[in-house]
């Protein structure tokens, strides 16, 4: 990811930033990081998940949430996921500009954020107690991995073939693989 670094300042100091900014941020470690935009791809297939899930999630008391709802993964750290998963009742902070309880987290991969979200990213949401599960999706080839929590840690599995239904068991239902690549063009955008 294409880090731009502003400057250390307190979480509610960030927030104001943030919120004034024509840009997007995340707050590492008690600093403003500037996230990079992304391609078309990026964000058709981000619409579909959110689609997708709102979808299947209709009647079971669970929300989908758009990316700009932060998410507390530390005491100095807030990130902004692709889209979001809360079941039960949102509890937020900080004037409910700060989510703390999502159930799945999804990331869509630009070139700019592959390591940010395979490992640092990766880290951060294993840390929450709330997250279930955890999807990194690939903008440039059809492509899903899938981390869920166990009783022995996280399991990792890989979806790649188009009539895969990737299982989301925290939320009793599952992705098909199919849909969320629905008139998506590899080598394009």
């Amino acid at each position: 990811m294409a880090v731009e670094r502003v400057r250390q300042m307190s979480v509610e100091a960030f927030l104001d930033f943030a919120e004034a900014s024509e840009y997007r941020y995340e707050y590492i470690d008690g600093e403003p990081v500037k996230m990079s935009g992304g391609k078309l791809n990026h964000f058709r297939i981000i619409h579909r998940l959110q689609v997708l899930l709102d979808s299947l999630l209709a009647v079971t008391g669970c929300e989908v949430i758009a990316s700009g709802m932060l998410v507390r993964v530390g005491e100095s750290t807030l990130v902004d996921p692709d889209v979001s998963v809360v079941c039960g009742e949102p509890q937020t902070e900080l004037g409910t500009r700060v989510l703390l309880n999502p159930t799945l987290v999804v990331e869509v991969l630009s070139p700019s954020s592959i390591d940010h979200d395979r490992v640092l990213k990766l880290n951060f949401y294993q840390s929450v107690a709330s997250i279930q599960a955890y999807l990194i999706v690939e903008q440039d080839e059809m492509s899903v991995e899938l981390y869920t929590r166990g009783e022995a840690g996280w399991d990792l599995r890989t979806f790649s073939r188009r009539d895969d239904e990737i299982p989301l068991d925290s939320l009793n239902c599952s992705l098909p693989l199919r849909d969320i690549y629905r008139q998506i063009e590899f080598g394009e955008a």
